[in-house]
């Protein structure tokens, strides 16, 4: 009798111990679940610019996107481009990209055209849709020559051709100089000719080449050719002599861009 006692005891105690044990658990999963829902990062540009024949990228980044399926639309006609990873655009230059484990949803679009310029959205099919708007700008870099598309130059004299390069987006990385197709020699002789090219960070880069004491051989078809836009060319004649109106040595205006030349020539030897 004693022994079922002491059964019953020990039963109600180990019941009591499991109840309390199991009290902050259950109450813990009676609170409800916080769902986080997904937001847009601002921190990403909703203007972008691009040139025109270069590729263009827009970037999307969303938090807490969970299972969620991103869509790229272009306003101009309501077109889907894309749904998750797959690409719908009928213009093989578009494609998508995404890393796994990522917030990032970027859209593509390689040798990009002034058509492709518009408003471009970045969706989530929420109800209503969540929807980030993307304005892509087409801007078409120009190069030019200064001074006349055929110049002349007299034999012995110095021959000053400046390169502009502006309205792109993207800094000039370089500026290439070439006669007939073949790159500019800037070492045989020594100091017979300079190429100084301005800081490609500004808007408007500049590239001055200076050939002095000019020879016929120098004659020839010079060629402009930025890392970022389309080429210029001129046409250049050394003459022996002759004196036709556009040489370039009479006008006052070369002159003196060549004493502009030598001073940031010098100038950059001192720095």
């Amino acid at each position: 009798m004693r022994v079922a006692w002491l059964s019953i005891i020990l039963l109600a105690s180990l019941k009591e111990a499991r109840s309390q044990y199991q009290r902050p658990w259950s109450r813990a999963r009676r609170v409800p679940m916080v769902v986080q829902q997904p937001t847009f990062d601002p921190s990403t540009p909703t203007n972008v610019t691009a040139a025109a024949g270069k590729t263009a990228y827009l970037t999307c980044k969303i938090r807490n996107i969970g299972n969620s399926t991103v869509s790229w639309i272009r306003h101009r006609d309501l077109a889907i481009l894309s749904a998750g990873q797959h690409t719908y655009a009928q213009d093989g230059r578009v494609a998508t990209y995404h890393q796994p484990d990522s917030d990032e949803w970027v859209l593509r679009i390689k040798f990009v055209q002034l058509r492709d310029a518009g408003m471009y959205g970045c969706q989530l099919p929420s109800s209503p849709p969540l929807s980030r708007d993307i304005r892509l700008q087409v801007v078409v870099p120009e190069t030019r020559i200064l001074g006349e598309t055929e110049i002349y130059v007299d034999l012995g004299s110095t021959l000053n051709l400046t390169c502009t390069v502006s309205s792109s987006p993207v800094p000039t990385e370089f500026i290439f100089w070439y006669r007939n197709e073949t790159v500019v020699n800037y070492s045989a002789p020594p100091g017979r000719v300079t190429v100084i090219t301005e800081d490609s960070a500004a808007a408007t880069t500049n590239s001055y080449l200076m050939i002095r004491n000019a020879r016929v051989e120098d004659s020839g078809i010079y060629t402009c050719t930025p890392s970022n836009a389309n080429v210029a060319k001129v046409k250049v004649h050394v003459l022996k002599g002759e004196k036709p109106a556009a040489m370039q040595t009479n006008g006052v205006a070369t002159i003196s861009a060549a004493l502009s030349l030598v001073v940031m020539a010098t100038a950059r030897w001192l720095i």
